[in-house]
């Protein structure tokens, strides 16, 4: 059976193999588990919005959270179920609670620290982008999910630029078959799919939010064909962009 160390009233820890223990699983709690921590897959880290703790025995450690206290604490919390690539760095620090290096309750206390440590670091690289979904089974190492995540950084920052896969892909230091592959596996889209999402809901945003004209802010989110703008918004939103901005400005 795990091992639980209740770091405070709002978190509990549980270490090692085998059947969780007894946890008092509010309503309000969420799970952090981590999987594939030892050997060769590559690790993940899962989120469960519902306070279960189904099917996590072989799961070497777990986090069992305040959904208030993650709220309070950070600028960034995860609402949905998600399962994220675990870096390496937030690895190490889950494999250094699990094979902690003293024992009694000095080895209580640190493993309690470390958790807090962690649980922090999580939330940051959240609100940081720097935790990519892994969808299905991959097969791409650390470093390909790490270069294939920077050009999605590079998508979303610039999404109103002319940007072509070649570039993106020196961009990410990989290649342009590797990177359309991964691209489609970690997001489950592909770059022009998630680039022309990301240009239509800002010019959404410009059409409610501006009295730009409507050219114009076809021409700010790349669009330089004012019917192809008008095509694609409307199968994006279900109606054309003049129409949103009359209904928006009504309301």
């Amino acid at each position: 059976m795990k091992a639980a160390i209740e770091v405070s009233d709002e978190m509990v820890t549980l270490i090692g193999e085998g059947a969780p223990p007894q946890v008092d699983l509010r309503d309000k709690t969420v799970v952090f588990a981590f999987f594939g921590l030892t050997g060769e897959a590559q690790p993940v880290l899962e989120f469960r919005s519902n306070p279960s703790l189904a099917r996590l025995e072989e799961c070497g450690l777990i986090f069992v959270v305040s959904r208030a206290a993650c709220r309070r604490l950070f600028s960034t919390s995860p609402d949905a179920d998600s399962i994220w690539h675990l870096p390496s760095s937030l690895r190490g620090l889950a494999m250094a609670i699990i094979d902690c290096e003293t024992l009694g309750e000095a080895q209580s206390t640190l493993r309690l620290a470390r958790s807090i440590e962690l649980l922090c670091q999580i939330h940051a690289a959240l609100a940081d982008g720097a935790l990519v979904p892994a969808i299905g089974e991959r097969a791409m190492n650390e470093r390909d999910v790490a270069r294939i995540a920077s050009v999605r950084r590079v998508v979303d920052q610039r999404w109103h630029e002319k940007l072509t896969i070649a570039e993106l892909a020196r961009v990410g230091g990989v290649n342009r078959d590797k990177l359309v592959r991964g691209f489609r596996d970690l997001y489950g889209a592909t770059i022009a799919e998630i680039l022309a999402e990301r240009r239509l809901a800002e010019a959404r945003r410009m059409l409610l939010a501006t009295d730009l004209p409507v050219a114009s802010v076809a021409y700010r989110c790349s669009y330089r064909n004012n019917a192809a703008f008008t095509r694609a918004f409307n199968r994006r939103f279900g109606v054309p962009p003049t129409a949103l901005r009359r209904t928006g400005a009504a309301a």
